[in-house]
């Protein structure tokens, strides 16, 4: 861990000396992973490739005014950059995400299997489409926090980094929020 923190530190003080290559490593070191995410939240190819490409348009200025002072947490940084501009976009469009993995494909959909009868899949999709609705009403701090270490993959440390929380606190929310959908599901009636 702290040779790749250092190693990023290099490529963006290299970067900030005028090396545009330097970024380029790190852009393609991240790119899967935060592409991966912006996909994740916003469901739609074309959007997330524009999230992406406006991510690293706000990173790039923010480098060159020298507001990068977060040394050591460069991709917990630009996954907050990332995050911000997907609320902004549901802010604007007043809509919600639904669940995808890293391939863009919705993540209740990946559990089928092809010896399953025609009721068993109905079964399961009608699960999948309860448990959704019961996730979306999480609290959002605990339905963040669910999503960016189930579905974006990132260490709770990263989450506490780009929520602005502490590790103790990002490891509550994560607790109350599996607390919670458990409690909804059974009061739901949702058996998985």
């Amino acid at each position: 861990m702290y040779t790749t923190v250092q190693n990023d530190n290099e490529l963006l003080q290299r970067y900030i000396n005028g090396d545009e290559n330097a970024l380029a490593i790190l852009l393609k070191k991240y790119q899967r992973k935060i592409f991966s995410f912006i996909m994740m939240r916003v469901k739609d190819r074309t959007l997330a490739e524009d999230i992406f490409q406006d991510t690293f348009f706000k990173v790039i200025d923010s480098l060159k005014a020298g507001k990068y002072n977060e040394e050591g947490k460069f991709l917990p940084w630009v996954m907050m950059i990332a995050n911000n501009l997907c609320m902004d976009y549901f802010r604007r469009n007043k809509r919600m995400p639904k669940i995808v993995d890293s391939e863009g494909k919705d993540i209740f959909n990946v559990l089928r299997f092809s010896d399953e009868s025609k009721e068993e899949i109905v079964i399961k999709e009608q699960t999948i489409s309860q448990v959704r609705k019961l996730i979306d009403e999480l609290p959002a701090d605990q339905k963040e926090v669910l999503i960016l270490r189930h579905y974006a993959d990132l260490s709770f440390k990263e989450i506490a980094e780009m929520t602005g929380t502490n590790i103790n606190t990002a490891l509550g929310r994560m607790r109350y929020a599996l607390l919670n959908l458990r409690k909804l599901m059974a009061e739901k009636a949702v058996a998985v």
